[in-house]
C-alpha cells in the first residue's frame, strides 16, 4: 500500500505571487516544507502536483534538485490534477497537503495518516480541519484513491473541482467522514503563508528556531510565540479566503 502526501503547488497567487519559493535564510518556503514532511514517518512518497503553466518550471526545477517527483495538470480543476497525479504514481492512500504550509509538522501529518490506516476499513476520509482546533498551516488531509476517483467521476460544481475534497464533505451520505482534533485548542493561530504578513512571522519563526531546534515541532512553535506574543499580532488582523 503505497501513501503518498501530494502537494499542491503553483507559483500563482492572488494576494503573494510566487509565495512558495520566496526564500528565508537561503532556503524556499517550498524546500523547507518538503523537508518536514520528509520526516513524517507515515509517507512512502512526496509528489508536487503543478500545473502546465510555463511559469512553474522553477517549481520543477526544485523537485528536480530535491529529488521529488511532480505532475503537470489543471490550474483550476485542482481535483483532476490529483485524481491524474495519484493514478500516474499508482498511489492507494493519498495525503493532501498545500503548498503554504513551511512550518507543517510531520508528528500531526503521521497522527491524521496512521488514524485513516488503522480505521481504513470503516472512513473513506480522515483530516485535521473538519473542526478546527489545529493551527491554518497544520491542514492534513487523507484519502483513498478509490473515494477520490468516486469524486472526480461525480464532482460537477466549480468549486468541488478547485478545492479537491470539497465533494467529500458535501456529500456525507456517500463518505464515511472521520475529524482529528488537537489535545488543545490551537485554532487562533495563523502558520500559512498566503499574505506578506503571513511570510513576516513565518519568517520570525524560522529564523528563531530552525537553527536552535531543526526538527522542531507545533508544541516548540508555541513556546516561541508565547515568548513573543507580539509576532502572533503580525498577521491576526489576516482573513482566511473563502473556499
Amino acid at each position: 500500500m503505497k501513501v503518498a502526501a501530494i502537494i499542491q503547488a503553483r507559483m500563482g497567487s492572488s494576494r503573494l505571487p510566487g509565495k512558495i519559493l520566496k526564500t528565508i535564510n537561503g532556503k524556499t518556503l517550498l524546500e523547507y516544507q518538503i523537508e518536514r514532511v520528509r520526516q513524517a514517518k507515515a509517507i512512502n512518497q512526496i509528489i508536487i502536483a503543478t500545473t502546465v503553466k510555463e511559469s512553474e518550471e522553477p517549481i520543477l526545477k526544485l523537485c528536480k534538485e530535491m529529488k521529488i517527483e511532480y505532475y503537470r495538470g489543471s490550474e483550476e480543476d485542482v481535483l483532476s490534477r490529483y485524481y491524474e497525479t495519484a493514478q500516474k504514481f499508482g498511489v492507494d492512500v493519498i495525503v493532501r497537503l498545500t503548498s503554504d504550509c513551511p512550518i507543517i509538522d510531520p508528528e500531526v501529518i503521521d497522527k491524521v495518516v496512521n488514524y485513516y490506516i488503522d480505521n481504513r476499513k470503516e472512513v473513506d476520509y480522515v483530516s485535521n480541519t473538519l473542526e478546527r482546533t489545529y493551527p491554518r498551516g497544520m491542514d492534513t488531509e487523507v484519502f483513498s484513491f478509490k473515494a477520490l476517483k468516486k469524486a472526480y467521476n461525480e464532482a460537477i460544481l466549480p468549486w468541488e473541482k478547485e478545492h479537491v475534497t470539497a465533494y467529500f464533505y458535501n456529500n456525507p451520505n456517500f463518505f464515511i467522514l472521520r475529524g482529528i482534533k488537537s489535545d488543545q485548542d490551537y485554532q487562533s493561530y495563523r502558520w500559512t503563508v498566503d499574505t506578506e504578513e503571513d511570510f513576516q512571522l513565518i519568517r520570525n519563526i524560522l529564523c528563531e528556531l530552525y537553527n536552535i531546534k531543526k526538527h522542531f515541532l507545533l508544541k516548540d512553535i508555541v513556546d516561541i510565540l508565547s515568548d513573543h506574543p507580539e509576532w502572533s499580532k503580525i498577521n491576526a488582523h489576516i482573513e482566511q479566503k473563502k473556499q
